[in-house]
């Protein structure tokens, strides 16, 4: 799936969160679960998708992600709240 895109994944429910940016949302996800991406993700077991937002152009990917990278944390413990109240992993939701 070919199309740029913001995402959240988590450790666990109010675990640690990581925000990022993709023009591939599966790959970049069973990247994340796969230990495939070294960094923060991996380093703090981040693999679960709660929270993803497709958008037409990478520039408006970028500035969303960038806007979410700069809110609090509680902004984006929102987000996912109110669209994934249960914190599921909604990667299967990608096929």
């Amino acid at each position: 799936m070919k199309r740029p895109a913001i995402y959240i994944i988590d450790s666990q429910r109010n675990g640690t969160i990581y925000t990022g940016v993709t023009s591939n949302l599966q790959k970049r996800i069973y990247e994340h679960k796969h230990k495939l991406v070294k960094g923060f993700s991996s380093d703090h077991n981040c693999h679960l998708l709660v929270y993803y937002e497709m958008h037409e152009t990478m520039e408006s990917a970028i500035l969303k992600e960038k806007q979410l990278k700069g809110g609090s944390r509680k902004k984006k413990l929102k987000l996912i709240e109110d669209e994934n109240p249960k914190w599921d992993d909604l990667y299967d939701t990608l096929f």
